[in-house]
């Protein structure tokens, strides 16, 4: 293949609702650009983006992959991104190297949740948007009020540039609104040039109209023109087209039938001819929120974007060259890190099958292996030290113990795991010091079930998930006054330690430690006995949980010459503390945090009548930074979420978003301590 220049690349992502045909869409581009020799299907397992055992299994995406094509000269590098919300950090990666968007409509179905968070997605990452009305062949498919849906959703910019042929009643074929021209398809995908027939022409007028009206919005001369009733001519609409799209002005709107090839190749032609390059924006904005100027003659810089753990060729790495070439055996310095990278092997991508190449100029997405100290995010330049902004992730918060189905399997789980975490920044994995639990974080159930599968299938690792337990904790709500006597004689010399103590709440956390001995009843040399021993003992109240918010004073007390020692002194601290927990009505604390939930503003009531049986106190509301959106601001106990993000996108059909932060404990009620400790007992 003749050398690729940055002006002849484009690099689309692909996004949309789960099922809108994300995948059938680049099956249908690489095989009509001839990479690929039959073509794939989603259902039979054999599409060249879904390679992943587990994509194949679930018949849905999983990964974000890569499909470069090559269409009248012009390198377009596709990316098939996943459409479950389990998966959205595949999304943001490939947001952030894509140069535009191609959102996937179902024809049938309409607007779905899927297509709001993709044009929100793709808004928020300033990139420009187009949409694929897709299976418009479905005779209950109907284009134009799919259009008209859309432009209702997304604003006065969305106009078609193809529209779908009728004859007969039958959508045969699509019109290429800028042409002109009506492409009839048989039932192998080949497409004819034919006359536009008599019963689309009224269709035709409308949405040509529509569509001129927003190429003259692209500039005032045009906009004259089309005022004066003069004919824009086809390169003006095709320049305006190009012009409209980069900056936002038009949302042009396409329409086909993947699965069949119907409607592809008009839209590859204009993805070829307006659709921008890596250089239309300019400058690329860097970590520190400085803006850098895009040079493809300048020193080489790349970003890395993505990473994938795999078990025969290593850690591979996925990078965006973002200025200058990039060429192999190329010495780069890692940024981050600050070490030295080798760039031994470069290749592209197309699904799993890996191309070397010698060189990938700027704007170009390619893949090196075994970079030692390289990871997502990471920026690799020559010479200039700087940072390319990093990719933002959602946090995940749903929370489950990890397993080992078998014991021998105990030492795999850190090191799968941090292989795991390298490639998805969207998981995280901790040892819980206080439930003595190894917790894993995950967006959602199919994410954390992908894990599990994922490690059994690359690292031989078995695990299964339960119900995390709540680090709770104790206070004591009374001031009570005890002592604590340890007397022992067994022949020769004993062991003797007496004291006498105030136990009472505490304002700090931890154990609050005050002397108040008169006399010497209490020599000085045994007071850090006393406090280790009440410390010691704190690791388990009443119900069993550590103790905390703890005033202890010692005022009193009694030793003896020859017996008393710091190990009698420790164990009589002891004593006293026990029976403080008799006496001074110690209750169970939760952690509590800051719960912030933004939803659509006619889910509101459901959220906080929700909240209401979660023990959430509702602090208040603001607007929402999205429009037609609010914030609910609430305090909510941690043992109440476990479930949320589950619910929330249950109850929102994944419009909902949430953040939760623990800020501190509070007293749990007397009917779920019961349960607590009934559930103790049982264990």
């Amino acid at each position: 293949m003749a050398k690729i220049e940055t002006k002849n690349i484009r690099n689309i992502a692909l996004l949309g609702h789960g099922g809108s045909g994300k995948t059938s869409l680049a099956e249908a581009m690489l095989y009509i650009t001839g990479e690929t020799d039959r073509l794939g299907n989603v259902t039979a397992g054999n599409t060249v983006c879904d390679y992943d055992p587990e994509e194949n299994a679930r018949k849905i995406s999983i990964s974000a992959a890569m499909a470069p094509i090559v269409w009248k000269d012009i390198k377009i590098n596709v990316i098939d991104t996943p459409g479950y919300l389990d998966f959205t950090a595949e999304v943001a990666q490939a947001l952030r190297v894509a140069d535009s968007a191609v959102i996937l409509v179902d024809g049938k179905a309409g607007i779905e949740v899927g297509t709001e968070l993709a044009w929100d997605a793709a808004e928020n990452a300033g990139l420009p948007r187009a949409f694929f009305i897709n299976k418009f062949d479905d005779n209950e498919a109907r284009f134009g009020r799919v259009l008209d849906e859309l432009h209702t959703t997304f604003g006065k910019h969305i106009c078609p540039l193809t529209i779908p042929m009728v004859k007969d009643g039958e959508v045969v074929g699509a019109i290429d609104l800028i042409d002109e021209s009506a492409h009839v398809f048989d039932k192998n995908g080949r497409h004819s040039v034919e006359i536009i027939p008599e019963e689309s022409k009224e269709a035709v007028a409308k949405y040509r109209d529509m569509l001129m009206e927003a190429v003259a919005s692209t500039n005032e001369d045009l906009m004259m023109k089309y005022f004066e009733g003069e004919e824009i001519t086809h390169m003006e609409a095709i320049n305006a087209v190009h012009e409209g799209i980069i900056h936002g002005d038009i949302v042009p709107v396409f329409c086909g039938a993947a699965s069949k090839l119907w409607g592809v190749w008009t839209m590859l032609d204009k993805i070829a001819e307006s659709f921008p390059r890596h250089t239309a924006k300019k400058n690329e904005t860097l970590d520190n929120g400085d803006e850098m100027e895009i040079q493809p003659d300048g020193e080489p810089a790349l970003f890395v974007f993505k990473t994938v753990a795999d078990p025969f060729v290593g850690k591979m790495s996925f990078f965006k060259v973002m200025n200058g070439t990039v060429r192999k055996d190329m010495l780069l310095r890692n940024n981050t890190s600050g070490d030295s990278e080798k760039l031994a092997h470069i290749y592209v991508m197309r699904g799993k099958k890996q191309t070397e190449v010698d060189e990938l100029c700027c704007g170009d997405i390619g893949m090196v292996a075994k970079l030692s100290n390289t990871n997502t995010n990471d920026t690799l330049t020559w010479n200039k030290e700087f940072a390319y902004s990093k990719i933002e992730y959602p946090t995940p918060y749903l929370t489950k113990v990890m397993i080992p189905v078998s014991k021998g399997d105990e030492g795999k789980i850190s090191q799968s795991i941090a292989r795991m975490t390298e490639e998805d920044f969207t998981i995280r994995f901790e040892n819980d010091a206080e439930t003595r639990q190894l917790l894993i974080y995950g967006l959602g159930e199919m994410h954390l079930s992908v894990l599990a599968a994922r490690l059994k299938s690359r690292f031989g690792l078995n695990v299964r998930f339960d119900v995390p337990k709540m680090a709770y904790r104790e206070k004591i709500t009374k001031s009570v006054d005890v002592e604590g006597k340890h007397k022992k004689q067994n022949g020769g010399s004993g062991q003797y330690g007496h004291v006498k103590m105030r136990f009472a709440p505490g304002e700090d956390e931890g154990l609050t430690f005050t002397i108040s001995v008169v006399g010497g009843t209490v020599p000085k040399n045994f007071y850090p006995a006393v406090e280790k021993g009440i410390q010691d003992s704190m690791g388990k109240g009443a119900y069993g949980y550590p103790m905390t918010c703890l005033a202890a004073d010692l005022y009193d007390g009694s030793y003896h010459a020859v017996d008393s020692d710091e190990l009698s002194f420790k164990t009589a601290a002891s004593l006293a503390y026990k029976k403080a927990l008799e006496l001074a009505a110690p209750v169970l604390l939760e952690p509590v945090g800051d719960l912030s939930i933004t939803v659509p503003e006619a889910l509101v009531g459901d959220v906080m009548g929700d909240l209401n049986k979660r023990r959430g106190s509702v602090m208040g509301m603001e607007p929402a930074q999205k429009k037609g959106y609010t914030t609910v601001q609430a305090i909510a106990p941690k043992a109440e979420l476990a479930d949320y993000p589950t619910t929330l996108r249950a109850m929102t059909q994944g419009r909902g978003s949430f953040e939760f932060k623990v800020t501190g404990y509070d007293v749990v009620p007397g009917n779920i301590t019961a349960k607590v400790i009934a559930e103790n007992k049982a264990d």
